[in-house]
């Protein structure tokens, strides 16, 4: 359940993608170094951290929490399975209806012989410009265990692709969309592509803030006032993705404090209201959660 206060919506506190991605800069262990950016949040009015990690990202439930303990910041941990090539091989292996049964299990029990029950479902993914067979059968258990559990889903789109097949999806599985987070849209730099799956009823996540290498900031500011003038500003949300010890301040990176202090005054230069960043930042997660 989130606190009073902002919620960042697509954050990974440790997370260990190194050995597909042949990087050590993938594995996000530094704990000291984490605890120091969270206190800096905290202090920044930041009371909670939706984290996406999950089966076969490194999740590691005693380290978030002990990170949780030492910031103050509340933390919600999510179930699900990620994106082919990160799958475990149990994702191959099991029926639809036993990786649905995995991701309840975490829901109603606790995750990984923890008292930490899973609070969202994702992030669950698709590649680039391709939805595998195997990943389609992810989103078919992440079905059945919504229907379950009422648990909200937050997906992983490559690069903001097949934003619209995922939206479609869902619809024709019986969802309710105002219970499903499109992630990664910023991406596409794209405002027609994102307003469709606003007008469908979908929240979309711009949580890949401060990545410009990407997509410059400038785009994804001005695609949010494009959103509202449209008067969408209601199923927004914002994280910005942090998986790489390079990420963080200690080595350079722009730290997760960056989205207050630079991303949300380049809002407010671009004619976000207020009334707007409140949504984006406090009130939208807290909707979205409730459901």
């Amino acid at each position: 359940m989130l606190v009073d206060g902002i919620t960042y919506m697509h954050e990974h506190t440790t997370i260990n993608l190194s050995e597909i991605k042949n990087n050590e800069d993938c594995q996000l262990d530094v704990f000291s170094e984490t605890v120091r950016e969270y206190k800096k949040l905290y202090d920044k009015g930041v009371r909670n951290i939706i984290d996406v990690t999950n089966f076969g990202m490194g999740r590691n439930i005693p380290y978030v929490q002990k990170v949780a303990e030492e910031s103050g910041i509340n933390i919600i941990s999510s179930t699900g399975f990620y994106q082919e090539k990160f799958y475990p091989i149990q994702v191959f292996r099991e029926t639809r209806e036993q990786l649905a049964e995995r991701m309840i299990k975490e829901i109603n029990e606790g995750i990984k012989g923890t008292s930490v029950k899973a609070e969202i479902i994702g992030e669950i993914g698709t590649s680039h410009h391709k939805w595998t067979e195997t990943e389609r059968k992810v989103f078919e258990a992440v079905v059945i265990a919504h229907k379950e559990t009422g648990k909200p889903i937050t997906t992983h789109t490559t690069l903001g692709t097949l934003g619209h097949e995922q939206v479609a999806f869902f619809k024709e599985n019986g969802i309710d969309l105002s219970r499903v987070i499109i992630g990664h849209v910023d991406l596409t730099g794209d405002k027609d592509y994102i307003l469709h799956m606003l007008r469908e009823g979908a929240f979309v996540e711009f949580d890949t803030i401060g990545k410009e290498n990407y997509m410059p900031d400038q785009v994804r500011a001005g695609i949010l006032k494009e959103i509202q003038e449209k008067g969408y500003m209601d199923q927004v949300v914002l994280s910005m993705d942090i998986t790489r010890k390079s990420h963080l301040e200690y080595q350079g990176g722009l730290g997760y404090a960056y989205l207050l202090d630079a991303f949300i005054p380049m809002l407010e230069r671009s004619g976000i209201t207020e009334t707007s960043i409140d949504k984006l930042l406090i009130k939208n997660p807290i909707t979205f959660m409730k459901g």
